[in-house]
């Protein structure tokens, strides 16, 4: 499986950024000046146009750069207008339905994070420019042609930047308030670093999610094709001013996957209680729980309740751990981990001359063999009690079942 990594967590991401990364790293670049040639074609405020592909370096990084220079004026723009205007470039291009769809989503991205922010009947000025509609047929045309469309893609968290940036809107405080929609709507983490200036745009932000549906912290297994660096507009003092993307072919089953770790110390409640909650975390949807037996403040006995969880139970998960064990607080780790691929089966199995069917929970190691096959506790356990024998036996014999 090819694997594609994006990588703006130093410097952020626009639309000309991955471009400029794309051309560095697959060599094609003809798609897009046919890009550019179907928009000045058939979107009638974008005449005049010129695309320049060329080297640059920022802070010592050698990149590439694309620019599209244009006269053009969007002005009074409606999001209706400019997603037709998107259509009709797209139906004078030789890209298939798939690279077409992924197209009409990054626009419909854009639009309707405006529409939230600025109301249903603005106009959309800066995002409906020539410069929006290359950026997004471009980076889909360089993918297609290049055969990434169908890799598998994951982003770092974009680096967002700070200050205040002049927009039709007047000035606006960074992120801008469409980039920092479009990454609440799809529950995207970001990270920062202290650059003033807009780093990650409102069509880099609809790019991104679209494009890559795993954020992690750390670059998969995988061995690397390629590296490509697409420069951004200016030169920043702090940091190379690039988007950086790899190409690797993934060699692992571990994948990386975000989780968060939830954690409180509680010294004053009994262990049924706790038994309680470590059932109730588990209904809800916790990954695992671990309690942990300690001594607290006073030299009295204490136990820690841990939690691991994903992103988007973490409140309700700390939620049921205040009200169920009264603690005060819960403290909050986003962390990443690799985990191993896995995956669940029903099998039938015999039992002492009857058959039963028991989920049971495969992992593979890295070359894809079978690393631990286990059977369902609860499964086993219905069996134990249902044939009057220890759950001990049942293990046993479900396991060499299970081997055959």
């Amino acid at each position: 499986m090819k694997i594609l990594v994006l990588d703006p967590r130093l410097a952020g991401i626009s639309g000309d950024m991955l471009l400029g990364a794309l051309v560095d790293l697959t060599g094609e670049v003809d798609c897009l000046y046919e890009v550019a040639s179907t928009i000045e074609e058939r979107v009638e405020y974008c005449k005049g146009l010129e695309l320049k592909v060329y080297d640059v370096e920022r802070r010592g990084i050698k990149a590439k750069r694309v620019e599209l220079v244009t006269k053009e004026s969007a002005e009074g723009v409606t999001p209706e207008a400019f997603k037709h205007n998107l259509d009709k470039v797209l139906e004078g291009l030789d890209l298939s339905e798939d690279a077409k769809r992924l197209a009409r989503s990054i626009a419909d991205e854009v639009c309707d994070a405006e529409a939230r922010v600025h109301g249903a009947t603005h106009e959309l000025f800066e995002v409906a420019s020539a410069d929006t509609i290359f950026d997004v047929v471009g980076a889909v045309a360089l993918l297609e042609k290049s055969g990434l469309l169908g890799s598998e893609i994951y982003t770092t968290p974009p680096a967002l930047g700070y200050g205040v940036i002049e927009t039709k809107h007047g000035l606006l405080s960074v992120p801008a308030p469409i980039t920092l929609e479009i990454l609440r709507r799809r529950g995207f983490a970001y990270s920062n670093l202290a650059v003033e200036c807009e780093l990650t745009t409102p069509t880099g932000a609809a790019l991104l999610v679209n494009l890559a549906k795993k954020v992690v912290d750390y670059y998969p297994p995988m061995r690397v094709e390629g590296v490509g660096y697409g420069a951004g507009s200016r030169d920043l003092e702090l940091v190379p001013n690039v988007l950086r993307v790899v190409l690797g072919e993934g060699w692992s089953s571990i994948a990386a996957e975000r989780v968060v770790v939830l954690e409180t110390t509680v010294d004053d409640v009994t262990g049924e209680v706790l038994g309680h909650a470590v059932e109730k975390l588990l209904e809800l949807g916790a990954l695992d729980v671990v309690v942990l037996a300690g001594v607290g403040k006073k030299n009295r006995p204490a136990h820690v309740v841990r939690v691991l969880s994903k992103p988007e139970l973490c409140t309700e998960l700390a939620k049921a751990l205040i009200e169920e064990l009264g603690t005060l607080g819960v403290r909050v780790l986003e962390v990443s981990r690799f985990a191993v691929e896995r995956v669940e089966k029903r099998l039938e199995v015999e039992v002492c001359g009857k058959k039963f069917e028991v989920t049971v929970k495969e992992s593979k190691t890295l070359n894809g063999k079978a690393l631990r096959v286990k059977p369902e506790y609860e499964d086993l356990k219905r069996i134990s009690r249902e044939l009057g024998i220890p759950l001990r036996r049942v293990s046993e014999i479900v396991q060499k079942e299970i081997e055959k």
